[in-house]
């Protein structure tokens, strides 16, 4: 869609369909996770769907992934270099060329790697400690089980 065609949204709109905050938005925009958006006259923010997509996909690494803000606009970043690498690439270009970006998109997703692979770690460590507590409770609900029906009755 070109952007002379393309609609724009007010921030009120853009809040609603991402169920962020308009203060969220400004935040966004101001840890640099959005791109500061086209202004109205009145000096309105103006959001665009790729925007909108953009906010969805941040709140997606925040909730399924607990990532930081730096750690998301991090990955932001690294699906936008991917994004021009792939508008870069030109089938007949030389082979050190592609060999280039090739090595470049490497670069950009195993950093992103790295961040998802940290988080299911610490995710599995955790998960770990709470199957070993139901385990220990488990036992000790057992214990206890064991002990009611060797207590004499009253």
């Amino acid at each position: 869609m070109s952007e002379s065609t393309e609609a724009y949204l007010q921030i009120g709109e853009v809040a609603e369909r991402t169920g962020v905050t308009q203060r969220t938005l400004r935040f966004y925009e101001e840890k640099g996770l959005l791109r500061p958006p086209s202004r109205m006259d009145g000096g309105f923010r103006l959001y665009s769907e790729d925007d909108v997509t953009r906010v969805a996909h941040i709140r997606r690494l925040q909730n399924l992934l607990g990532l930081t803000l730096a750690e998301i606009k991090e990955m932001v970043e690294a699906e936008e270099m991917l994004q021009e690498l792939k508008a870069q690439y030109r089938p007949e270009a030389d082979v050190s060329e592609k060999r280039r970006q090739l090595h470049e998109a490497i670069g950009v997703v195993t950093r992103q790697h790295g961040i998802v692979s940290q988080k299911a770690e610490q995710m599995s460590e955790m998960k770990e400690q709470m199957e070993e507590r139901l385990r220990t409770f488990e036992r000790w609900m057992t214990e206890l089980e064991q002990m009611e029906r060797k207590a004499p009755v009253a």
